[in-house]
């Protein structure tokens, strides 16, 4: 009886266990129904006594799906500019976004759109130039202020690098062309810096009479030509003499340097005659053709033919040319003040070729001749100053309103101080007398007021200061007159105690009055060009981005050889001003 129960016990169990099973499973299928979709961790999460605590801290009965980023768009909105003008712009909630293409000319800032690595970003700058670091304390023998990055010959005011005087010929105030002082010796000055900052250059020699002897002659000689090797008199070697008439089609010389571009050649004319270069580059078209010719021509260009006279030669010179830089003057030639834009690579310097009869020799090609070009310079600016110790400018200058015009023949105290400095580094270099008795006299228009001829005026009947156009009434220009400081520096130091006492003196003077009025200048946010504003009345005239950087490079000169606290206190706030920053407000 007892084992009966038990049966009936253990099969009770199993049916009440069966039953269970079943509701949980029925129960199961349903609750997994009602549950959003998902990936499997998501819903065993779901399950876990974690997950029920959460959900019911928020009062939600399942956890939420991951955000998905919404893209808000962008309105169009009218924006009112100063009660005065509307712009379009774009609205997205509470922001309101203005185009750049007017933020940039309003308000006189600059941005680009830059890729780095595959990816883009904007890049914003309160202003656009740059200041160059002060690498050592000034001297007179060492780089020039930051020269080095100065390219003279490339500007667009510049016509081109005359053959007959190796310095450029400015189209500055005029299209016709002439010999502005500042920009020879600036010219002189860029190429001296060079020449201390850059590696030496490849020079590759392509004939030179003496020593070849024996060896197969580089040259062709056509019918009715003649080139033969001789000693010449006035040279220590021997030199080639050639001869190719009219009616010779020239005697060439095989070059094929496309490295290279700098031509440089020993030459003595007897008759008129050329030295011609041809030129492949990356147009079109058949080479182009350099000839300097024996006459006082300018520049032409015409059939891809540039011509520039080199003068008669008819003694022993050096002829160095940039060829690029006189393909490009050539071929941008215009009417009009500017230079055009002209975008074109040489691949290959192929031949020279000879016309008419002389001598030449010493025929290289190089990377580049910063030297040359410094005695170029030297040299003009020794052959021009005139009985006054000045370099007259041969132009009408007018400043502006309210200024009488500067006819021809006026000094400029920039043109006379960048002058000296040039002037002072050919002496250091060869030691001759004639370059520093120049830079002693060029102090000369320095003492004299503008009535007298000169570039001196007072302000405010105290200060000595050196006009860079020293205009009726005066206008007190900042940049040209620390550049005359600068030259006065350079003869008193090189000259010495004796022979420079005087560029001493004008010196010190100078840089009295640049300490007493150098907060005149400021605007609390930039600086301004000159003072008009206190001579005339008129509205500042405020010193562009690149002008305001010169200012500072000068301080920065000035602060090497002079250490008062005006100087580094004004080129810290001055730096500020290129990021944005501005004088305290009341």
């Amino acid at each position: 009886m007892r084992c009966l129960v038990a049966r009936v016990n253990y099969k009770t169990l199993i049916v009440i266990c069966a039953v269970f099973t079943l509701i949980t499973v029925l129960l199961w299928n349903r609750c997994s129904s009602e549950l959003p979709p998902g990936p499997p961790h998501q819903l065993r999460a779901a399950f876990t006594p974690e997950a029920e605590a959460d959900a019911d801290a928020v009062g939600a009965d399942s956890p939420e799906a991951p955000p998905v980023a919404r893209k808000v768009p962008y309105e169009e909105i009218e924006c009112l500019i100063n009660e005065d003008t509307t712009i379009k712009g774009k609205r997205e909630g509470g922001e309101v976004f203005l185009p750049f293409s007017w933020v940039e000319k309003y308000f006189g800032v600059y941005g680009r759109i830059a890729q780095y690595d595959g990816s883009e970003r904007f890049e914003f700058s309160h202003s656009y130039s740059k200041v160059y670091a002060q690498r050592e304390p000034y001297h007179p023998d060492g780089v020039f202020m930051s020269f080095e990055g100065y390219n003279v010959e490339v500007r667009e005011r510049v016509k081109c690098i005359s053959g007959v005087e190796g310095v450029p010929v400015s189209t500055q105030w005029g299209p016709k062309g002439y010999f502005y002082p500042i920009q020879v010796a600036q010219y002189g000055l860029s190429h001296y810096s060079k020449n201390l900052t850059e590696r030496p250059p490849s020079v590759e020699l392509y004939d030179r009479a003496e020593g070849t002897a024996g060896s197969p002659s580089p040259w062709t000689v056509p019918k009715g030509c003649s080139l033969t090797k001789l000693l010449d008199s006035t040279r220590p070697a021997s030199t080639r003499q050639f001869s190719a008439p009219d009616n010779c089609q020239g005697i060439s010389l095989a070059l094929g340097n496309s490295r290279d571009f700098v031509l440089s050649f020993d030459v003595k004319f007897l008759t008129n005659g050329s030295v011609s270069v041809v030129l492949e580059t990356s147009e079109k078209g058949p080479p182009f053709v350099i000839h300097y010719v024996t006459s006082s021509l300018l520049l032409a260009y015409s059939d891809r033919a540039v011509t520039y006279g080199i003068g008669a030669r008819a003694s022993w010179s050096t002829v160095t040319r940039d060829l690029l830089t006189d393909l490009r003057k050539g071929m941008g030639l215009s009417a009009t003040k500017v230079v055009r834009a002209v975008k074109v690579t040489p691949r290959r310097v192929t031949e020279l070729l000879l016309r008419g009869s002389g001598f030449i020799d010493n025929i290289t090609v190089s990377s580049t001749a910063h030297q040359a070009a410094f005695f170029c310079a030297s040299r003009w600016l020794l052959s021009n100053q005139d009985e006054r110790g000045g370099w007259p400018i041969r132009v009408t200058r007018k400043l502006g309103e309210g200024f009488r015009a500067l006819e021809p023949g006026w000094y400029s105290a920039m043109a006379q101080g960048q002058a000296m400095s040039t002037l002072v580094r050919a002496y250091l270099l060869t030691r001759d007398p004639a370059f520093l008795s120049a830079a002693l006299r060029a102090t000369g228009p320095l003492k004299r007021t503008s009535e007298q001829h000169g570039v001196k005026a007072v302000f405010m009947n105290k200060f000595d200061w050196y006009e860079e156009y020293p205009t009726s009434p005066s206008s007190f220009v900042l940049n040209g007159f620390i550049y005359a400081l600068i030259g006065l520096y350079d003869v008193a130091e090189t000259a010495g105690d004796k022979l420079g006492r005087e560029a001493g003196v004008l010196f010190s003077r100078g840089m009295e009055s640049l300490k007493a009025m150098l907060p005149l200048f400021d605007t609390g946010s930039g600086t301004v060009y000159d003072l008009r504003h206190f001579v005339l009345g008129t509205a500042p005239n405020v010193a562009r981005w690149d002008y305001h950087t010169t200012h500072i490079n000068q301080l920065q000169l000035l602060a090497s050889i002079d250490n008062a606290p005006i100087f580094r206190e004004y080129l810290k706030r001055w730096k500020t001003y290129l990021k944005g920053g501005r004088a305290k407000h009341n």
